[in-house]
């Protein structure tokens, strides 16, 4: 099989992956062998693939792929979410342009729709995750409305509400005007912004007497339904008893005596709109007050917005504030700083709203999670840090209103058989709930049994991921959830730490009894250079299948983990997959030079065998320095134990220290080993880069599909003699030192020269067969005294020599000496002289003492050399 002078990512990707599908090394069945189990965070199914993807993805495939290697029975599960608010304001976005209101469809036209986009663009990023390499147990993919999936959903929610657990409750919860729908806590982002603070003027009834409030929102004034003041609050004694008249609407209020009120905050009068703010239902709830909510779903004003009615929140708020100027309740504005509730997926401004919801909850629920991550240590977190934030959410935690006013999504299995609020029953299926309602009210039927319009939320689907994909809510006892739950490692962002990974744990310990996962890798942010976060708005993002096209899936995928450290943010750079591109290169050259080779029946060089002897310790040595990092989950830094490995000591070392001179032969033997650490390197580095690594791993013989790197083994662990790595590091720069001296004498590699040593050090001779090819040394000599005559160079405490011919001007290199060494002394006496001045020293931070003290050292050790070699030629 010939090999190409350049390696061809795109024609190579293709074909291997399409080889791996075809002997279905993806899939995995239950067997004898020990699991190893991902579930893959489902991304959007009408989402496509961003850096924050690639990263994530490329993490997980690097862990299966080892885990295949190791002898696991590896199985990634695949799959998409519903996403319910985003999909759905898509497709209510696509029907706005085809001039159809979704309020004119009924759900089930609405959901063909719903269907009908999700089948169109839906998938689009599994495909694109092959492109990636992404080695997913595709057979296994799941959706979460899929009926499997829906029908565990509704059964998790029957069950919890016949624990007493889910609940129907009228409460002020977090409203998206834009997707009409009711959000949880946390799935509102507070954000800073600019804003005034208006101060209004309440004229007390039956005189001419004012109390001035200050408010940011002045168009809610229209729901106002008291005034409230601290019973302690002199100034407002005489106001007790009294009430007041909401300007503009006219309607006289009462002004109410309660210690919540901060006496110190702007003028220490409240305002009071029990619809519109969660502290005023409570104020409103205990003084019993009257409920005005002022809002359409939409957050345009409703009938009680008086002459506003139809018109936006905002812009009533300008013109409101225009209105109560001319009438003379606007006292002053002032600007102010105010965080500002947004939706996360709209980014609209939330309304709080009096809403009848579903909650779920969570005191109890929560304390097997609290337990599992921050007590017993059952599940740990990578990087450590983010214990600290999964603390505080969970102590922290509230109900979890579980209800959003979409249709797409499972829609929630509670039916109404009569007009009150309690008139319903909890059931998986209608005609169960039919039973149920029948034992309350015989004359119920079918027809007149109405299913809750909302559908649950997303997360209330996705936190039973990794039990519902194997079956495990409906049938406990199934074969492949007993064999693969609880699964491995979860690789997902800090972003949906509690969102998804503490329910998912919640749900794990309340369904199983068990964990969901062992350990939880949280990644970092993908960032531009300028630290900012990537995104389609700011530009700054890259197409992840243009970077493929243009550099690789090998080169893209060891861009992006080189500096992906655990929890910690990536600035992407393109340079990152160059270099990735660049190591693709080098390992394919270094199996074409192998390959060039003229293999022959002859003697095995000392210097071979030696070589390659140190070779085996030092991969023994990456290896067990790889092992250890993945057991800490530092998967960059294990990459990079394997890059200077492959590039460092097999490219620029191995190959120089067993390659044949010019037109000769290699010794069978040397020959055998180099393919034999070739292949050791490329199943280190097949999870990685598993394109790269299969091409020359077939190409380096014909093999069966059983035999393929995919399915092959990890390297097995082996002792290794440290000390023989130590004294090559010393007799690697010997070799650098003999070749410093030859380039800066011009002295051709062709013409043997002499090194003579005095071994200070009493280093082992072992490797002086390496220093003899690699120098080019016409004899290599051991001696007790300086040589004269002769060029000289210091490894630690051991003096080289290498004696001059006569081809070299001993004046002129005299000169060139001399003239470094006292360049060389006047920068000593700079660095001294900083590190002599007392206030330096004090000021500097250590890290810049530390250069300072090592430019000293490097300087001292300079001027010896350069003294000893001036020495030596006097």
């Amino acid at each position: 099989m010939s090999i190409p002078a350049q390696f061809d990512a795109q024609s190579i990707e293709q074909k291997w992956y399409a080889y791996w599908m075809e002997h279905n090394f993806f899939h995995s069945e239950p067997d004898s062998r020990t699991p190893y189990t991902i579930v893959i965070p489902p991304p959007n199914v009408t989402g496509v693939l961003h850096m924050g993807h690639m990263l994530n993805n490329t993490i997980q495939d690097v862990l299966i792929r080892r885990a295949r290697l190791k002898g696991f029975n590896a199985c990634w599960v695949p799959g998409t979410d519903h996403a319910s608010i985003a999909t759905e304001a898509k497709v209510v976005a696509k029907l706005k342009a085809e001039g159809i209101n979704k309020h004119d469809l009924t759900r089930e036209e609405f959901l063909k729709h719903a269907w009908d986009w999700t089948d169109k663009y839906g998938g689009v990023i599994l495909d694109q995750l092959k492109k990636l390499g992404a080695s997913c147990d595709w057979e296994r993919t799941k959706f979460t409305m899929d009926p499997d999936m829906s029908a565990s959903v509704i059964r998790s929610f029957v069950d919890l509400y016949n624990k007493g657990l889910i609940y129907r409750g009228y409460r002020m919860v977090n409203w998206d005007p834009e997707a009409k729908t009711t959000l949880s806590d946390e799935e509102v982002i507070y954000e800073e912004q600019q804003g005034k603070l208006f101060y209004l003027r309440y004229q007390i009834e039956g005189s001419d007497d004012y109390v001035t409030i200050a408010t940011t929102r002045p168009e809610t004034i229209l729901g106002d339904t008291a005034i409230c003041i601290n019973p302690n609050d002199e100034r407002y004694a005489h106001l007790k008893g009294k009430k007041a008249i909401v300007p503009i609407a006219n309607r006289v209020i009462p002004i109410i005596e309660d210690d919540y009120v901060d006496i110190e905050f702007g003028t220490g009068c409240l305002k009071v709109t029990p619809a519109h703010d969660v502290n005023d239902k409570t104020l409103g709830e205990k003084h019993d007050l009257e409920i005005i909510d002022i809002f359409n779903e939409d957050a345009t004003l409703n009938s009680f917005g008086l002459h506003y009615q139809g018109k936006d929140r905002f812009v009533v708020r300008a013109e409101i504030a225009k209105e109560l100027e001319a009438l003379g309740h606007l006292v002053k504005t002032e600007t102010h700083l105010n965080k500002v509730g947004t939706s996360e997926r709209t980014k609209a401004v939330i309304e709080p709203r009096l809403s009848d919801q579903w909650f779920l909850k969570m005191d109890d629920l929560v304390k097997p999670a609290i337990k599992a991550v921050l007590e017993s240590d059952e599940i740990k977190l990578y990087p450590k840090k983010f214990e600290n934030t999964y603390r505080h959410w969970l102590e922290n935690i509230r109900d979890w209103n579980i209800s959003r006013q979409l249709w797409w999504g499972q829609q929630i299995p509670a039916y109404y058989y009569g007009d009150g609020k309690e008139d319903f029953v909890v059931a998986e299926t209608a005609a169960e709930a039919l039973q149920l309602a029948k034992a309350k009210n015989p004359n119920i039927t079918a027809e007149t049994l109405r299913q809750d319009a909302d559908a649950l939320d997303t997360w209330f689907s996705s936190w039973l991921w990794p039990m519902a994909v194997f079956g495990g809510i409906m049938d406990p006892e199934s074969k492949d959830f007993k064999y693969y739950y609880p699964t491995n490692d979860l690789v997902t962002g800090p972003d949906i730490l509690f969102f998804w990974v503490a329910r998912m744990i919640i749900a794990g310990y309340e369904y199983a009894d068990a964990k969901p996962f062992t350990n939880v890798y949280l990644t970092g942010l993908v960032r531009d250079k300028q630290r900012r976060k990537m995104s389609k708005s700011l530009g700054n993002s890259p197409d992840p299948l243009d970077l493929i096209d243009k550099f690789g899936a090998d080169g893209v995928r060891v861009g992006l983990l080189l500096s992906a450290s655990a929890g910690n943010d990536i600035l992407f750079d393109e340079e990152l997959c160059a270099q990735g591109k660049g190591f693709t290169n080098k390992i394919w050259n270094a199996f074409r030079l192998i390959k060039g080779w003229e293999v022959a029946d002859i003697a095995q060089p000392e210097s071979a065998r030696v070589a390659i002897e140190w070779y085996e310790a030092k991969l023994q040595q990456t290896l067990a320095e790889i092992e250890d990092h993945f057991e800490k989950y530092r998967i960059s830094d294990a990459l990079m134990a394997i890059y200077k490995l492959v590039w460092d000591d097999f490219c620029s070392w191995l190959l120089e220290m067993i390659k044949p001179a010019y037109q000769q032969p290699i010794d069978r033997v040397t020959f055998g080993k180099a393919i034999e650490m070739l292949e050791a390197n490329l199943q280190l580095l097949h999870p990685f880069m598993p394109f790269l690594t299969e091409e020359i791993w077939q190409h380096i013989s014909q093999r069966a599909p059983k035999d393929a790197l995919i399915v092959s083994t990890w390297p097995a662990a082996k002792p290794f003699d440290a000390r023989l790595i130590a004294n090559f590091e010393h007799a690697a720069e010997v070799v650098s030192g003999v070749r410093s001296i030859r380039k800066d004498k011009n002295i051709a590699f062709k013409d043997a020269i002499e090194l003579k040593v005095i071994n200070n050090e009493k280093v082992s001779d072992y490797f002086d067969s390496i220093v003899v090819k690699l120098g080019n040394l016409s004899n290599l000599a051991y001696v007790t005294d300086k040589v004269d005559g002769a060029l000289s160079f210091r490894v630690k405490s051991n003096e080289h020599f290498i004696p001059i011919s006569g081809s070299i001007d001993v004046a002129q290199e005299i000169a060139k000496l001399t003239e470094e060494l006292n360049y060389t002394q006047g920068f000593l006496k700079s660095v001294q002289a900083k590190l002599s001045n007392e206030k330096f020293v004090n000021g500097a931070p250590e890290k810049v003492l530390e250069m300072e003290r090592k430019k000293e050292a490097d300087a001292l050790a300079k001027i010896a050399t350069i003294a000893q070699s001036l020495a030596g030629l006097k």
